[in-house]
């Protein structure tokens, strides 16, 4: 699947409107040579030329909209980004990308959006971080390739780690046993034990950044504050309670405790989501329990596995 790169936008200043310049150099781990939201974690966003056309002819705003006018640094034709999940990867010339994000909030609005009422960057809009620099110029072929690492999202839910009361130990041995073990971490969020806030989160990530899997660690015990799997059952579209019994089977031939584990495993559409115990320890040796299935699982989630 190929697409072509229509402009090739940078702003120099943080603030200010970014500007075709037609061709520019990206910079490995960094962004595209000069622009000044370069080296953030979104360091290159993308958005599709044929949904810019689109919003021309239905906004009556066709002689406003310019590159770069929804703060896109590649603006390419042939390809809707956001159907394309994190980690997925394309190449340009020497450079490739891998995305990370799909959409952001804005926290201000763009000049677009103050006449309109509506900017595309939300929701059409991809970030992606430079694997491998090189330049990339306007009318340059873009080339989707179809090798992409497994994605995760690691939610933590405890109420005294998101008041500042306690260090949040789980969130970073998650991430380090995925990152290590090949994953790209997308996204690392710690809540409050809420149920509506869990099932948001979970909805949303599962929907929008679509992650081949996610982690939750805590709130999945007794306590009256432990409603994690509430929210995950809630927010499933398939149930797998293969994986949550297994795992309590195995933390049972370290501790006589997970028979209180209440943790759940389930999908929702292309994501698995599975529970993890609250104790950094346990955590450790429930997913590294996991790992070895956990690439089969995700393929037949994907469809390239068919039994």
């Amino acid at each position: 699947m190929t697409g072509t790169i229509r402009a090739v936008c940078i702003s120099e200043k943080k603030g200010t409107v970014k500007k075709d310049i037609v061709s520019c150099r990206l910079l490995e781990d960094f962004g595209l040579e000069n622009d000044a939201h370069a080296g953030s974690e979104r360091q290159v966003s993308l958005l599709s030329w044929d949904e810019v056309e689109k919003f021309k002819k239905t906004s009556g705003l066709k002689d406003k909209i310019f590159p770069g006018a929804f703060g896109e640094n590649l603006l390419a034709q042939g390809f809707d980004f956001k159907a394309f999940p994190v980690g997925s990867r394309f190449k340009c010339n020497d450079v490739e990308l891998e995305i990370t994000q799909i959409g952001k909030k804005c926290h201000s609005a763009c000049d677009i959006s103050k006449i309109s009422g509506k900017c595309l960057m939300p929701t059409e809009g991809v970030f992606a971080r430079v694997v491998h620099g090189g330049v990339v110029a306007s009318g340059d072929r873009l080339e989707l390739l179809r090798e992409r690492r497994f994605s995760a999202a690691i939610i933590v839910s405890s109420d005294r780690s998101f008041k500042g009361e306690r260090e949040d130990k789980s969130g970073p041995i998650l991430k380090e046993i995925l990152s290590d073990s090949g994953f790209l971490v997308c996204q690392r969020s710690l809540l409050p034990d809420d149920q509506e806030a869990l099932y948001k989160t979970l909805c949303s990530l599962a929907d929008i950044q679509r992650p081949d899997v996610i982690f939750t660690s805590g709130g999945t015990g007794f306590s009256p504050r432990d409603v994690t799997p509430e929210a995950t059952l809630r927010a499933s579209t398939k149930n797998a309670p293969g994986i949550a019994e297994a795992l309590r089977a195995y933390s049972m031939t370290i501790t006589k405790n997970a028979m209180l584990s209440r943790g759940a495993s389930v999908i929702r559409g292309n994501t698995l989501i599975v529970n993890l115990p609250g104790s950094p320890k346990a955590a450790r040796e429930c997913v590294q329990y996991l790992l070895p299935v956990l690439e089969h699982a995700i393929c037949l989630l994907r469809g390239e596995i068919v039994e």
